[in-house]
């Protein structure tokens, strides 16, 4: 089982991510148009006692009238943090925020957090009630044994809409899915199989729980806590959750209990399980060390003790990790899709056993880039992994379909069919996109040269590109002026980072010669290239790129984009059959769109046109997901006529005769392209949806556009990514920072015109 690089940062940096901009990462956005005294009017007084009169009427219209279908609290009292103990409910918001950020990201899940400032269980539980009305479900977050049972088992009683302790339940489903399948891929019997678990807090307990209702024999369920075996008869440490898994037995210690133990279930701490133990297990021993962040024995310690054990871990660092978000989201998904009143162990067994058949499928392509390669059902890959698209329409309908089953659905889906289209659409699988280039770097990590190399966002952005386990940095400039800069700044140049001075490098005559042998005929003397040689970092960088000295190269931070660019083509050709063009990322509510050309042809011919459909729509496919490229124009199949538009018509056709593989229309307004139901309106247009890739009629449009959605709607625009150059560049904007600059390094690394 292969380690491996685990992503770090300093503290610095994760402070940063927290505080910069708008500190937090949750912020309110209207979802209805707020630009007039009318729109006011609706949007509360008169308008709003419309709907007011309408829920007191009947309080299940408050699905339709208001958030609630598509709201979840994430809730906490701060006295189990992560693996930081009780802190207190106010440092528990990151926590809480980032729950909340991942029900949207990956399941379209709006969220609050709210931390409640007590430890008295009857007042959380009552301050929860009486909030409740206007959440469509909770979910309880870092909150400590036995505290957490009396708190989620009496809210349930008390409330009619979901309440899930993920702590408990979201580590027991996933745990239970993985197990299924290391069950099914170890021949086991689940009647007679024996498992041993050590913790006995809420996420051991509900794991026991849960295995039960899947089929365990309850005699057959050993579980330890820091006193060891917990046995009838016990008195010392025990609790009413405790006494219910007291079994008969003679074994007093964990590494007793582990003599012949078929499956070994840890939520406890590093270091809990020895080799010796493991030794001890039956054959082909099935081993979940799920402590964080460190397991209870690491998968190199049983590799030394046992060739035949299948091992999941909490990490994301190994193979199998048991991560909780493949549940939560996509659990509360179905949930609230149905109006389910409660989280049944109807629909917990539902979810673990779509995650568990997810898992035994051929993975698509998506989930191929992101691994580098394609991982097989098999002791290695048991569990699905977090940023696989198909969560969305496998979880949900299973759990929706099991309320429905149980009778806690209120509002049932008539057409799981239609459902599970529905869900496909509603998050964009590419808005993991840069995880995915990350993923991939990590595996093949490159060497990158940073051209600005002493300014201090590039020399943080350098530091952070070696700590993430990207590849290595090469700093061009003066290394005592990079090391002062380092120095004030407090960033550490540790091993992985490299500085070059242009003027003294011992490549400095290999560099000379090759650009001078381009340039002479352009008016360069050869003392002009030797200048642009020593002193210009933006050449050198580009030198060392072309020469094989370096795998990519990124700059742009002190000089305009088009200046940058003409510096690098000084020195690096397009490649041959290719057009260099800018492409910009655009996520934007959960879609990800390519535009082109955002940097480089300001009036592109018809001709020019169809070549960037080209050029955009391969890297598209670099990133793993078909395009559809949107031929955009002022105009929709030509009304109104225009000039513009008759190059985008031109290039239409050039593309119909080139027989492209990759669907395309126009020429478009944009709203077509993007907007089904105004789609719907041409029944002869080519694309089978939305468009993902929007060629722009000229250089001008592009920018303008996605500039302002950056600044104006909220969006995140990455780029423009450089395409079609002989060799990985990318340019950042001028004054761009450091997270910044390690995302184009990496998209430069990762080299998108592949």
């Amino acid at each position: 089982m292969a380690k491996r690089p685990r992503p770090t940062f300093t503290e610095q940096e994760a402070l940063q991510f927290h505080s910069g901009g708008r500190p937090g990462k949750l912020e309110i956005v209207a979802t209805k148009p707020m630009a007039t005294q009318r729109d006011l009017s609706l949007a509360y007084s008169p308008g709003v006692a419309v709907p007011v009169l309408a829920i007191a009427d009947d309080p299940l219209k408050a699905y339709e009238l208001t958030t609630k279908g598509n709201f979840v609290a994430v809730i906490t009292n701060g006295t189990a943090i992560l693996g930081l103990g009780n802190r207190g409910a106010l440092a528990a918001k990151p926590v809480m925020e980032g729950k909340a950020v991942l029900f949207k990201r990956f399941a379209d899940i709006d969220s609050i957090d709210l931390e409640v400032s007590t430890e008295d269980p009857d007042a959380f539980i009552n301050c929860v009630k009486y909030l409740g009305a206007g959440w469509g479900g909770i979910n309880l977050e870092d909150i400590k044994a036995p505290e957490c049972f009396i708190i989620e088992q009496k809210l349930r009683e008390v409330m009619d809409i979901p309440v899930f302790h993920d702590d408990q339940h979201g580590t027991a489903i996933i745990s239970a899915a993985g197990l299924i399948n290391a069950l099914h891929l170890t021949g086991r019997d689940i009647k007679s199989t024996k498992l041993v678990c050590n913790g006995a807090g809420a996420a051991g307990i509900a794991c026991l729980e849960l295995f039960k209702a899947f089929g365990f024999a309850a005699e057959n369920l050993i579980l330890c806590d820091t006193k060891g075996v917990i046995y009838q008869g016990r008195t010392e440490g025990m609790n009413q959750w405790k006494s219910a898994y007291a079994v008969k037995t003679d074994k007093r210690t964990l590494e007793e209990a582990m003599v012949g133990a078929d499956v070994f279930v840890g939520l406890s701490a590093k270091g809990a399980v020895t080799k010796e133990m493991v030794k001890s297990m039956a054959a082909k021993p099935i081993i979940f060390a799920l402590a964080n962040p460190d397991p209870e024995i690491t998968a190199e310690e049983v590799a030394e003790v046992r060739d035949d054990a299948i091992m999941a871990t909490g990490r994301s660092d190994y193979p199998n990790q048991v991560n909780n978000i493949l549940g939560f989201p996509f659990i509360f998904r179905g949930a609230l899709d149905v109006r389910a009143s409660t989280i049944n162990m109807e629909m917990k067994i539902a979810a673990a056993h779509a995650l568990a058949d997810l898992a035994r499928e051929d993975v698509p392509d998506e989930v191929a880039a992101l691994y580098g390669t394609r991982p097989k059902f098999g002791p290695d890959y048991i569990i699905p992994v977090p940023f696989d698209p198909r969560l969305i329409w496998t979880v949900p309908p299973a759990v929706a379909k099991a309320a429905m089953e149980t009778g806690v659905a209120r509002k049932p889906i008539p057409d799981m069919e239609a459902y599970k289209h529905q869900l496909s659409a509603r998050r964009d699988p590419i808005a993991g996109t840069l995880q995915q280039v990350y993923t991939k770097l990590r595996r093949s990590p490159k060497r990158v040269v940073f051209a600005e190399g002493e300014e201090e966002q590039v020399i943080r952005a350098a530091a952070s590109f070696v700590t993430q386990g990207l590849g290595t940095a090469l700093l061009v400039g003066r290394e005592d002026r990079v090391k002062a800069t380092a120095a004030d700044a407090g960033i550490e140049l540790g091993e992985g980072i490299e500085v070059i001075n242009a003027a003294l490098s011992k490549r400095n005559g290999v560099y000379l010669n090759y650009l001078y042998e381009r340039l002479q005929r352009q008016g360069y003397l050869l003392r002009d290239v030797q200048r642009l040689v020593n002193t210009d970092r933006n050449h050198f960088a580009a030198l060392m790129v072309a020469n094989g000295d370096a795998d990519a190269m990124v700059a742009g931070v002190t000089r305009n984009f088009s200046v940058a660019l003409e510096d690098v083509r000084r020195v690096i050709d397009a490649k041959p059959g290719h057009r260099v063009i800018g492409i910009s990322l655009v996520v934007a509510r959960g879609r990800t769109l390519l535009v082109a050309d955002t940097a480089i042809t300001e009036l592109p011919t018809g001709e020019e046109l169809a070549e960037i459909a080209i050029e955009a729509a391969g890297v598209a496919k670099r990133f793993g997901y078909v395009p559809r490229v949107g031929m955009l124009a002022f105009s929709t199949f030509g009304h109104p006529a225009g000039e513009r538009s008759e190059k985008v018509i031109e290039a239409v056709k050039i593309l119909d005769q080139r027989r492209v593989d990759f669907e395309y229309e126009g020429d478009m307004a944009a709203d077509v392209a993007l907007n089904p139901d105004l789609a719907a309106a041409y029944p002869f247009n080519r694309l089978s949806g939305p468009a993902n890739v929007l060629v722009m009629p000229a250089f001008h449009s592009a920018s303008i556009s996605t500039k302002m959605l950056q600044e104006l709607g909220g969006a995140t625009v990455i780029g423009p990514i450089l395409v079609g150059l002989d060799r990985p560049v990318q340019l950042v904007q001028l004054g761009a920072n450091d997270t910044q600059i390690v995302n184009m390094a990496a998209l430069a690394a990762f080299n998108v015109s592949g």
